[in-house]
């Protein structure tokens, strides 16, 4: 019987060996520094290469008597890097088997008569003459934050987030994030781990944010998001010898619930009401937006998620070409051919093609699992967060908040 060690350093190098084929498929690295550094000094190692390991390294998990959880993370995790592998090395495999391997789940093509009831609801909360689309256009418009205004409205919501999320997440009291404006790039924002519980959040001052769009934006990337996480991470899974999560593979299936919980955790942290709250936030700082509002939106727009997974399964699956992407992407999600185009460049990235799947069904995912009663959902969701986990194993776990601590 094995402790894990020699498998969990085993697999850290080959994360961090992949992450120098692809940069980004390491979203970050919690060990000691010079582990990274002594793979930077090796040579590069073939994709074809990194597959075989993975596969051998999955033997050796599953002989080596690990804690059933810890095994299937880690075993779900090396088929994810070993599909990534085998694709960098040309291989060719299936799109729908991709997501499978990559991020854990299986998907199929959205309800179009549940868009068309989410378009009926859009219609009746924004009233008025025109087009749906250009009323709802007209409405992001308004909503639109001021460039000078961005950082103190992002502090002020990620003050008062984290005065919510500290006892009930453990956040370590050493803890921080620093928000930073860059003028652009191809992301609204992004969380860059800093070293131990420390965290930089980068935002798109291009990128035209929405008032109301705010608190969901803070909550995913910083409180209880992916900074949270990564501190529980640190202070859990990897301080009690589980090596493995000294690194984050972005393509797997650990990622699909960690974007779920993302995704969902302005609704675990504040609850119903997050909307009328984070108007009253954003007013100390003199940022008017209509909360309730926003968050009535938010909500229908939950309907149209799969718009963008159906796009990729058209792209990729279908092969119908990128005109009939981009038009099922511009009819269901009511943008313009500019906004369209943007999803489409992420949609067909030759690496990142099938990660709209972790936002799209770990979202689901996360809302089934924690459950729609705010007692209830909130212990579960904070039980999660930091606890590396797939989706096949969340969902036959009945009681994730008996195994937080």
């Amino acid at each position: 019987m094995s402790d894990g060690a020699r498998e969990a350093r085993e697999f850290v190098r080959l994360a961090l060996h992949l992450d120098r084929l692809a940069p980004g498929l390491v979203g970050a690295h919690l060990g000691e520094p010079d582990v990274r550094r002594a793979v930077d000094d090796e040579p590069v190692v073939a994709p074809a290469d990194l597959a075989a390991r993975a596969r051998a390294l999955a033997v050796d998990v599953g002989s080596a008597g690990l804690p059933a959880h810890r095994r299937d993370v880690l075993l779900a995790q090396l088929a994810a890097a070993g599909c990534t592998a085998l694709r960098l090395a040309g291989g060719v495999v299936p799109y729908r088997r991709e997501i499978e391997l990559c991020l854990g789940v299986a998907v199929e093509p959205g309800d179009e008569d549940g868009y068309r009831a989410a378009h009926r609801e859009l219609d009746a909360l924004l009233p008025g003459p025109g087009r749906l689309a250009e009323r709802l256009a007209a409405y992001r418009r308004a909503d639109e934050l001021a460039p000078d205004r961005l950082l103190p409205a992002v502090r002020a919501l990620s003050g008062a987030l984290r005065e919510r999320v500290g006892p009930a997440y453990a956040l370590p009291v050493d803890e921080s994030v620093v928000f930073e404006v860059v003028p652009e790039a191809p992301w609204a924002a992004l969380h860059q781990h800093r070293g131990r519980h420390h965290s930089t959040v980068r935002l798109n001052g291009s990128a035209r944010v929405r008032a109301g769009q705010l608190a969901q934006l803070v909550a995913h990337e910083a409180y209880p998001g992916h900074h949270t996480e990564l501190c529980r991470t640190q202070d859990g899974p990897l301080a009690h010898g589980e090596g493995e999560h000294a690194v984050t593979l972005v393509l797997s299936p650990c990622s699909t619930v960690a974007e779920g919980l993302a995704d969902s955790g302005l609704s675990a942290a504040v609850g119903p009401g997050w909307g009328a709250w984070a108007g009253e936030v954003l007013g100390g700082v003199g940022v008017r937006t209509d909360g309730e509002l926003a968050e009535r939106i938010d909500r229908v727009m939950e309907g149209l998620l799969p718009v963008r997974q159906d796009a990729a399964l058209l792209l990729h699956d279908r092969r119908a070409g990128e005109d009939a992407a981009r038009r099922h992407l511009r009819r269901w999600l009511l943008v313009d051919e500019r906004r369209a185009d943007r999803m489409l460049s992420f949609l067909t990235h030759p690496i990142w093609r099938a990660y709209t799947t972790a936002y799209v069904e770990g979202f689901r995912l996360v809302q089934r699992h924690v459950g729609t009663e705010p007692s209830v959902a909130g212990a579960r969701h904070a039980a999660l967060v930091g606890r590396p986990t797939t989706p096949a194993l969340l969902a036959v776990d009945p009681a994730p908040v008996a195994r937080a601590g």
